[in-house]
């Protein structure tokens, strides 16, 4: 049974209160471990002997319902399952979707050095950081062991990116792990024809596996009641990914039901992470872009509904964008508002008769700012208010946003208008004009209206700031 409450938590820890966690006491501790905002081994003390067993028993207890299984090795390994609930409004979802982008072993040496190279290069700064692609996944189209062989042996001298080896044939599978077995690759795939052979190599090579049954699910249950049974719980469960019509339909409600059974109803035999490939799509259509674009409609699908790992072939931006930003907002966690620093940032080089804006520090409404003022060469100071990371609309309807939580966060960053400014003028949002009197009743500054659309500040500027 799994622990559900910090006081049934709380009975497994040491109980000393010895803050060597960051914790003030073992019971915030216990409650952090239930939100998962925190780590066990963070206890130190119950890694000790004494509480060996108790360390154990907790481990298993707290353990999530969809085993988490780590693919590849070091600082770019990829942990993949590891969720408690269906929903992502109950908690949280963890581990977002890992996306291996394929490569071929028909192609030219040339052709495949510059597709890893774009897949190991790629990132797009989104709401304050970089999101990049996570696998490789190197299919072997020749058939052939030793062509599979050297593409796999040219892709790891140019990428430190985890790899998936796909191929039904075990001869093939067995040429990948000679060369690739120490960077822990997982294999594609085990089905119920080839599974013996698959299975001799998940023991001899200690490398995960992913288990094929495309619409049999039955089969895939005995499939991975086989490789528990006999020691191997690296797993992860392929059901199939039909690219369009009914057959998508019936591919959908696979996913849920055993995600449902796994979490539900405890059936931990199939309580793994699920592997969709989008790249299907490519079977059904001959149009490249039409076939991106039923890709990326997958990879959307199957994103909201339980994908934890999913082998793509597009690589063009209007495919990969949204695929990405659907990821990322998907298993951003509700819980804890995504939010910037509340401080003073300079947007380019301000001088003393540079303007002063203000936003808040919710990050899609401080990036989208201050790629506004960025990209038009607009030289600036930008304070984001603390506002427990809400946007300018909903701050200034809720209290979070006002004339004094401006001026007090302007001398929390020491910012002195009297040196760092000619002018003592502030510009606040058009959506929080309400607040000029308030604001200059509070700080003794001039403030000013700005527009309500920070796309609008350009035009705005022209018409408004003389820096007087």
């Amino acid at each position: 049974m799994k622990i559900n409450s910090p006081l049934e938590v709380y009975q497994y820890l040491p109980q000393t209160n010895c803050q060597e966690c960051g914790e003030l006491t073992c019971m915030a501790f216990a409650s952090h471990l239930i939100d998962r905002s925190i780590k066990l081994e963070d206890c130190k003390p119950i890694l000790e002997d004494a509480y060996k067993e108790k360390y154990q028993d907790l481990s298993e207890l707290m353990a999530p319902e969809i085993a988490e299984v780590i693919i590849g090795v070091g600082e770019h390994a990829v942990t993949v399952g590891g969720d408690d609930v269906l929903y992502r409004h109950q908690l949280t979802f963890f581990n977002p979707p890992a996306f291996a982008v394929d490569v071929w072993d028909t192609m030219s040496q040339s052709d495949l050095i510059e597709r890893v190279t774009f897949i190991k290069d790629y990132k797009k700064f989104y709401v304050g950081r970089f999101l990049t692609l996570d696998m490789i996944a190197i299919r072997s189209v020749s058939g052939d062991p030793d062509t599979f062989k050297h593409a796999v042996t040219l892709v790891m001298e140019h990428t430190e990116l985890p790899l998936v080896l796909c191929s039904l044939d075990p001869a093939v599978l067995q040429a990948g792990l000679e060369v690739a077995a120490e960077k822990k690759p997982l294999l594609y795939a085990a089905t119920k024809d080839n599974w013996q052979d698959v299975y001799d190599l998940v023991v001899e090579y200690n490398v995960p596996v992913v288990l094929f049954a495309p619409d049999e699910l039955d089969t895939l249950k005995s499939l991975a009641i086989t490789f528990i049974e006999n020691g191997c719980k690296d797993l992860i469960l392929d059901p199939g990914t039909n690219p369009q019509g009914r057959n998508l339909r019936e591919s959908f409600e696979n996913f849920i039901m055993i995600r449902r059974a796994g979490i539900k109803e405890g059936q931990k035999e199939i309580a793994f992470p699920l592997m969709a490939v989008p790249m299907t799509a490519y079977m059904t259509n001959d149009d490249p872009v039409s076939a991106s674009y039923w890709e990326t409609v997958l990879c959307g699908v199957f994103t909201v509904r339980y994908g934890d790992i999913m082998i793509l072939h597009s690589i063009e931006p209007y495919a990969l964008l949204p695929e990405m930003h659907i990821k990322d907002t998907v298993y951003t966690d509700p819980r804890t508002p995504v939010k910037v620093d509340s401080r003073v940032y300079k947007v380019g080089s301000p001088d003393k008769d540079s303007p002063v804006f203000v936003t808040t520090n919710f990050a899609l409404t401080f990036y989208t700012v201050e790629s506004d003022l960025a990209s038009n060469e607009i030289n600036c100071h930008l304070l984001a208010v603390d506002t427990d990371g809400l946007g300018v609309e909903a701050a200034v309807a809720g209290g979070q946003l006002t004339g004094k939580n401006i001026a007090d966060d302007f001398k929390k960053s020491n910012f002195d208008f009297s040196d760092k400014t000619s002018h003592n003028i502030v510009i606040i949002p058009g959506l929080a004009a309400r607040l000029q009197g308030d604001l200059e009743d509070t700080s003794g500054l001039n403030v000013m209206v700005g527009p309500p659309d920070s796309g609008r500040i350009p035009g705005w500027m022209e018409k408004n700031w003389d820096g007087k």
